[in-house]
């Protein structure tokens, strides 16, 4: 009977194609691992060797250097990063110090323009006060002699108004009248 044609019993080891069992051990093994046997180790020390050679070879020549030129690579375009950082770094710190400079010289400029505006201001102000001033005191001036003028008329006329009233009143009260003469002299009789 063939090893395909004999049917399958649980807990039995399967049949070989060569008529044996896989749980019978060779007739001529001695059991254990071949790889601790001496008689194989000079042919997996030879495997070995050409195994080592050439992933040695693969390293060295193709995995290394690429490897290295992603590196070199890597770094150089951090370099350049970092250098284009602080050129830009450098080029915004001149661009922020110059807008410094423009806004102290602009603060400085503006200063100035207000000081000479305050001046002018000052200047305008003074000019329109002092013309102001002259004005008035022209005016206090001609006001005061205007004023002199009326009063000195007033006291020319109030010797000739007194003597008027003093002759309206002696008329009301004794119901004669007395001549305008008379009343002047008595006027300057009591004046003098």
């Amino acid at each position: 009977m063939a090893a395909e044609d004999t049917p399958y019993t649980p807990g039995a080891a399967p049949a070989a194609l060569d008529g044996t069992y896989a749980g019978a051990a060779p007739a001529d093994s001695g059991g254990g691992l071949p790889q601790f046997e001496f008689e194989y180790w000079g042919g997996q020390i030879v495997w070995l060797l050409l195994i080592f050679a050439v992933l040695y070879t693969l390293m060295s020549r193709v995995f290394i250097p690429r490897l290295r030129r992603v590196r070199e690579t890597r770094a150089e375009t951090i370099r350049s990063a970092v250098a284009e950082a602080r050129r830009v770094q450098d080029e915004a710190d001149a661009q922020a110090a110059a807008a410094r400079s423009e806004i102290e010289q602009a603060r400085t400029r503006a200063r100035t323009v207000a000081a000479e505006a305050k001046a002018r201001a000052n200047a305008d102000f003074a000019a329109r006060q002092a013309e102001a001033d002259a004005r008035i005191a022209e005016d206090l001036a001609a006001a005061e002699t205007r004023i002199r003028s009326l009063r000195d008329t007033a006291m020319a006329s109030v010797g000739e108004i007194a003597v008027e009233t003093a002759g309206a009143m002696v008329e009301r009260l004794t119901g004669t009248s007395v001549p305008a003469a008379d009343l002047r002299a008595a006027a300057k009789g009591a004046a003098g």
